[in-house]
């Protein structure tokens, strides 16, 4: 698999839980569900949706690491990881959350020196935040605060992990997409070829019956391959 590079999801996806609505939650007055809503609603992109929401937030440095030590990951992703840099493909964590709270829950299990590209999180004050995109793209179509498509090599094929709408954009361009969540449905009504999964325990498996052959950053397969590939 060594012409094969992994764009992986974080929050929802490695994390069974959403971490950045997390933290609002307990952090922030109940204002961000309604941003929220706008940004799930397509009328504002992540990037306004979090610099508007993390401004909320009112907590310590030791009240957010705090809870960063309490968030769990699949139990699995470990094995995975080791596995598929066992096959020889690169992998890196790609999200639109934030990058210290990313770092901090792998490393607490045993997930190290893995590529990370997020957001990063910068305190204001003693208690107040606000959050940096030094991923983004004015191009971006989705207007993210990381724009996934920036982190598709050229020369490799693509293969997306994710469970939804910040996965969309970067799922429509890849050479494949292992789905959860709303990502599958997206995955499922766009016509992109995927496979579904509940744990990254499912995917040594999945991972051997990937389409051989393809050229990088293929984007059309035969009927009989996209029959194969849609599971639903």
């Amino acid at each position: 698999m060594n012409d094969w590079h992994i764009v992986c999801d974080f929050d929802g996806t490695i994390t069974p839980t959403d971490v950045i609505d997390n933290v609002l939650q307990r952090f922030a007055g109940p204002e961000w569900e309604t941003i929220e809503q706008q940004w799930l609603d397509g009328h504002i992109g992540s990037r306004e949706c979090l610099s508007r929401q993390l401004a909320l937030i009112k907590a310590t440095p030791a009240e957010l690491l705090a809870y960063f030590d309490t968030v769990e990951i699949d139990p699995d992703f470990p094995d995975f990881v080791d596995h598929v840099l066992g096959l020889g493909a690169s992998l890196e964590v790609v999200s639109d959350g934030i990058e210290q709270g990313i770092a901090r829950i792998l490393s607490r299990n045993y997930v190290t020196l893995l590529p990370i590209i997020a957001n990063r999180l910068r305190q204001v004050d003693q208690n107040s935040w606000r959050i940096d995109f030094p991923h983004t793209s004015d191009a971006c179509r989705a207007a993210s605060g990381n724009c996934k498509c920036k982190s598709t090599p050229r020369n490799k094929r693509v293969l997306v992990i994710g469970d939804g709408k910040s996965d969309m954009c970067v799922s429509a361009t890849a050479d494949f997409v292992f789905a959860k969540g709303s990502l599958a449905q997206y995955c499922q009504a766009h016509d992109i070829p995927h496979m579904r999964f509940d744990s990254f325990a499912e995917l040594p498996a999945l991972l051997a019956q990937l389409p051989q052959g393809m050229a990088a950053n293929a984007t059309h397969f035969t009927s009989d391959t996209q029959e194969l590939f849609h599971h639903v």
